[in-house]
């Protein structure tokens, strides 16, 4: 299994602009061969960055999503937030799963 994490600092007076943004997602993502699910973490204190995960079951299926049409119709309502709903830039950050109490 492949997690994505991209850690996103919000601006705490647009976080609930930014939620809705996810639970109103396109759910272009959900098509995708590989793609098992998405999870978004909302911090514990406003100093710590939103949490958004994605579980695939290869690289090489994000990769075909990153670089799908779909991608580009899922990421395009980002474009809808003002600039002052992030505090910077997010990190993306990639993992292989190699344990996972779930499936024991």
């Amino acid at each position: 299994m492949f997690v994505v994490m991209n850690r996103l600092p919000v601006n705490p007076d647009y976080a609930e602009q930014f939620e809705e943004r996810f639970t109103n997602r396109a759910r272009e993502v959900d098509k995708m061969p590989g793609f098992i699910r998405n999870q978004v973490l909302r911090p514990g204190n406003s100093e710590d960055p939103y949490i958004v995960l994605t579980y695939w079951q290869s690289k090489d299926d994000f990769d075909t999503w990153v670089n799908s049409d779909e991608f580009k119709k899922g990421h395009a309502r980002s474009g809808t937030l003002p600039p002052e709903t992030f505090l910077g830039h997010g990190k993306l950050e990639t993992f292989e799963v190699i344990l996972d109490t779930a499936l024991d």
